[in-house]
């Protein structure tokens, strides 16, 4: 059992993030790559689709409220990881934290566990990005093979001369009393448009650190830019329309239905749990520290600017949403464009289809970048085998790594609907927060001494509240949730005992299992 909970060496760590030749990652990043990463990562499906449906269902126009609860949630985490990639600058994330204060079997689980954020991240983000480009392009009359569009079996209908899923226009042909099997319609046989989006992603990836963070720059600035016109037009509308925006958000806060999470007060909690996957992300800033120019300085700027800066723009969002439409008319899958349409501002709508398509397109490189770091990280420790941690003698990138993570990825987004990952990537996140929380405090206990250049405030209660909180959410999730999450975990555990043990460096420096030769 000791060798299972052997950490990494502070000081083995802190050689290998001086190290820097053509075996090493390439320090390109500075802070303002680093908080356009984090937006990146943070502004994607969360701002454009989930603030209407929680607004509708749970909190009323004290969306605010919650979105306010789940950014003070991130915060307690935020601080911890600023913290950490501060002083351990170092790919990896919350596995390289764990392992240097928890032990290895703690850190194979986060290793593990942060495949189910970044990975299964990217291949549900992928596939809203295809319906997100389908319903760009149809704005301009350019019609993509239906077949090809979403994940096989799906059945999408030709309504009003474009194509979109039964399930979206359903509604429609109903109060119309059309029968879809009179329109033209088809069944979907793989979503190659995701497919597409993600081998694209892993091109840029593997051609370089300072490609894709200038390209990410880029379009971060695109779909901010979409936000905030949004704010500004939206802002106009209500200072325009002030009765009918005092009448949308009165009551402030719903009356409780009867039922827990049914608006009320418990509403805003539950609501906070379902927005808080909209936060998710910030953390893949922490694995790009190996890239950083100066790691101690501009990894907390990254971190926790990224995220002041989305929860701000989630704030204002909200709250405007909810001023120029009724929320209960919130309930749909675009409810950013639905208000912007209220407007009668008719090139808004395609300004934030463009935000939205941005926005998806950043999430998913910086979460496969973040997948990539993770896996170099674990195959540099002897966790994973040798070829996940080689280098491009040019690149400097770890392409094989991205290579096999952006196949994987790719066709799991090709046949994998959106809606059956979100809350296991919610869990697989917020496990990482409480591993991250107890490290920052486990480390103030045995280390007092380190030169910490970030150091989290009011330790340990904000370490304590970064678990407590984190936990919280996670007992929220449904039970179907867990059950996926230990089956996971348990396959990795099968990989653990089997390959990683013998050839973990740790372990061979514990006088555990010495690692085999060649590998």
């Amino acid at each position: 059992m000791a060798n299972l909970l052997a950490t990494k060496p502070l000081n083995l760590l802190m050689v290998e993030a001086k190290q820097e030749d053509e075996h090493t990652l390439k320090r390109a990043l500075g802070p303002i790559n680093l908080i356009t990463l984090g937006i990146g990562a943070i502004i994607g499906a969360g701002i454009f689709v989930l603030t209407g449906a929680a607004a509708a269902q749970y909190a009323g126009p004290a969306i605010v409220l919650s979105y306010v609860l789940a950014g003070i949630a991130c915060a307690f985490a935020g601080l911890c990881y600023a913290e950490f990639a501060s002083l351990i600058p170092i790919a990896g994330s919350a596995y390289t934290y764990g392992y240097a204060t928890l032990g290895e079997i703690f850190a194979w689980i986060i290793g593990w566990d942060l495949v189910l954020e970044y990975a299964f991240g990217a291949a549900t983000v992928s596939s809203g990005w295809s319906a997100t480009l389908v319903a760009f392009l149809q704005d301009y009359g350019i019609q993509l093979p239906a077949k090809f569009c979403d994940v096989p079996g799906t059945t999408w209908v030709q309504y009003q001369g474009n194509w979109a899923p039964l399930a979206a226009v359903q509604p429609i042909l109903t109060a119309a009393h059309i029968d879809y099997q009179s329109l033209p319609h088809v069944t979907t046989l793989f979503n190659l448009i995701a497919f597409i989006g993600i081998a694209i992603v892993t091109t840029i990836l593997v051609i370089g650190i300072k490609e894709s963070a200038n390209f990410n720059t880029t379009v971060v600035f695109i779909k901010l830019v979409a936000v905030l016109i949004f704010i500004g037009v939206a802002a106009t509308y209500v200072l325009g329309h002030k009765e009918q925006a005092v009448t949308n958000w009165t009551p402030f806060i719903p009356p409780n239905a009867g039922t827990f999470g049914d608006h009320g007060w418990s509403g805003i909690l539950r609501a906070a749990g379902v927005v808080f996957f909209a936060y998710i992300g910030f953390d893949a800033v922490s694995t790009a520290a190996q890239e950083a120019k100066n790691p101690q300085k501009d990894m907390p700027i990254g971190i926790l600017g990224s995220l002041a800066i989305c929860t701000v723009l989630y704030i204002l969002v909200s709250g405007l949403l909810t001023g120029v439409v009724h929320y209960p008319r919130l309930n749909v899958g675009a409810p950013v464009s639905l208000a912007i349409r209220e407007t009668g501002v008719a090139w808004g709508s395609r300004m934030v289809n463009a935000g939205a398509l941005a926005g998806l397109s950043t999430v998913m490189l910086v979460m496969m970048l973040g997948q990539a770091r993770v896996f170099y990280s674990m195959s540099r420790d002897g966790l994973l085998w040798k070829w996940a941690s080689e280098i491009h003698p040019r690149f400097r990138t770890p392409w094989k790594t991205q290579i096999i993570v952006g196949v994987f990825v790719a066709i799991m987004g090709g046949v994998i609907p959106i809606g059956q990952l979100g809350q296991l990537v919610s869990i697989g996140t917020l496990l990482a927060f409480v591993i991250v929380s107890a490290g920052v405090w486990i480390l103030r206990v045995r280390r007092p001494d380190l030169p910490r250049p970030f150091k989290t405030p009011w330790v340990p209660f904000v370490p304590i509240m970064g678990m407590l909180v984190s936990l919280a959410l996670m007992l929220g999730l449904n039970a179907l949730t867990w059950y996926r999450m230990i089956g996971w975990l348990a396959i990795g555990m099968v990989i653990y005992f089997t390959y990683s043990r013998k050839h973990s460096k740790v372990q061979a420096m514990q006088g555990g299992p010495a690692p085999v030769a060649g590998d």
